[in-house]
């Protein structure tokens, strides 16, 4: 059974950095598409970074240059490292694996805030 935990959200203030980790079971990431999504309240959730199964990294224009997505084989972990958080940034972030089917992390919350 594929099961995808994810932490590391919490409150920061604008400016700051979180790193988000989504822990793999059931499954080995290096062999699919992973990434990650967010969902900001009353919004649709949007892309923010994904990496292919051959280290293809896309990224969401509103946060290039400021967010990074990596894997740790060893671990079977997938991150995302965030910089320069802004309030828009707020959000509810999913981690997602794609095999035959889409599977989902619970999510955790990032809340970027003075």
């Amino acid at each position: 059974q594929v099961q995808l935990v994810e932490s590391g959200g919490g409150l920061v203030q604008p400016g700051g950095s979180l790193r988000l980790s989504c822990a793999a079971s059931g499954t080995i990431i290096s062999r699919y598409d992973l990434g990650w999504y967010r969902q900001a309240p009353g919004k649709q959730r949007e892309l923010v970074a994904s990496i292919s199964s051959g280290g293809y990294t896309n990224y969401a224009d509103s946060v290039k240059g400021r967010f990074a997505i990596a894997r740790d084989y060893a671990k079977n972990t997938v991150y995302l490292q965030m910089n320069s958080l802004k309030p828009e940034d707020t959000a509810v972030y999913y981690c997602y694996i794609d095999r035959s089917l889409r599977y989902w992390g619970q999510g955790t919350q990032v809340t970027v805030s003075s």
